[in-house]
């Protein structure tokens, strides 16, 4: 990891707020990844990098990176467009315009369903479309339901009595399933222990519940792929019954929620910086923006982390603010007006939609300055 002083050197000259991404984390985190997935093919979420140069630099790789997992319609369509290919959109869409542009490209293409109605519309879209059944992988418990509201196929019945009548249009391809539960929910802590013994009993029924789906489903119809996992299940999900891919996203970035897990650990390789503007007291600062706040429900693991110099504290009562962020520092390094401060973002992609491009560092000096979505025109959600 390079340090307080080779990042503020590498940006000396750069206008702040910027967001940067350091490829040689970047890379080591590719390799540790293919690593904790055994032998498995991983699929991208370009949700959680959203940059397309980005995402062109991973599969470089290696030749196991295969494949995009999309968020919206209008985004794999723009991806698909600039010589992408292989993609399996990871929720339901209703944008009729972007879906039938895609279908009039050459390109492998597989849209998710979990409903007739969603099937329906596809199939008034255009007379060939792959599909992928998303799979509910919660379980509930007695008083908690663990997991997230996704899907409602949860059995082999409700598969079934989906795809009875599917319309000619339509070619299962496909069979999704999200451990969220696993994937995305940090394990380490008070409430650990806890969460680790919901984590196997829940991975224990979704893992039967999935390997009787994709036993049927290959009885009927051939499937390219059978999608599960996350960063957080890795090692779970590649071992899984009928599971012939995982998909991947956040861990490439390792954004701040990942250091809540206690069977992996991957760098800190995208952040941002902020410049100091004022010094309101001995041993506090202030810089210029940083309330960069992450989705989902409200609590303070969702703003960002105090990344470099290491020792910054946040002022509780006022955390990271829209144009400023004060916090307390008594750590070694001089600070002086103008300097950057790092920190890291909650979740991954997320910190793209907050700037136009992404500085790349390589050897802890810019190598390249690339667009983000937004910096190419994009919004898609």
């Amino acid at each position: 990891m390079a340090d307080y002083r080779t990042y503020k050197n590498a940006l000396q000259n750069e206008r702040l707020p910027a967001a940067v991404v350091d490829l040689d984390l970047l890379e080591k985190n590719a390799q540790d990844i293919l690593k904790r997935a055994g032998d498995m093919r991983i699929r991208i979420a370009s949700k959680s990098v959203r940059c397309r140069r980005v995402l062109e630099h991973l599969f470089k790789c290696s030749p196991r990176f295969q494949g995009l997992m999309t968020f919206t319609a209008e985004e794999t369509l723009h991806l698909a467009q600039q010589g992408l290919d292989d993609f399996l959109l990871g929720y339901p869409t209703t944008d009729r315009v972007s879906v039938e542009a895609l279908l009039k490209l050459n390109k492998k293409i597989t849209f998710m369903v979990d409903s007739k109605e969603q099937i329906q519309f596809l199939a008034s879209c255009g007379s060939s479309v792959r599909v992928c059944l998303d799979i509910d992988m919660s379980t509930p418990f007695p008083g908690l339901w663990f997991g997230v509201r996704r899907s409602p196929l949860r059995t082999l019945q409700d598969v079934q009595q989906l795809i009875s009548d599917l319309p000619s249009q339509v070619q299962i391809k496909g069979l999704m399933g999200y451990e969220a539960q696993i994937a995305g929910l940090g394990n380490r802590g008070v409430l650990g222990p806890i969460i680790r013994f919901l984590q196997r009993r829940s991975h224990a029924d979704y893992a039967r519940r999935r390997g009787e789906i994709v036993a049927w489903l290959k009885q009927h119809h051939t499937l390219d792929v059978v999608n599960g996992g996350g960063t957080g299940s890795l090692e779970w999900s590649s071992q899984d019954p009928g599971v012939d891919e995982v998909t991947v996203g956040s861990g490439f970035y390792s954004p701040a929620l990942f250091d809540h897990y206690v069977n992996f650990h991957h760098a800190p390789a995208a952040f941002f910086a902020v410049a100091l503007v004022r010094q309101p007291a001995p041993g506090m600062w202030t810089a210029l923006g940083g309330g960069y706040t992450a989705s989902g429900e409200i609590n303070v693991n969702k703003r960002p982390l105090p990344y470099l110099p290491a020792g910054i504290r946040l002022v509780e009562q006022e955390g990271c603010g829209e144009v400023q962020t004060p916090f307390t520092y008594r750590g070694p390094e001089k600070l002086t007006l103008g300097d950057p401060v790092f920190f890291r973002h909650a979740k991954a992609g997320e910190l793209c939609e907050r700037f136009n491009e992404v500085l790349l560092l390589k050897n802890g000096k810019i190598l390249e300055r690339v667009p983000t979505y937004r910096g190419e025109g994009k919004s898609f959600l």
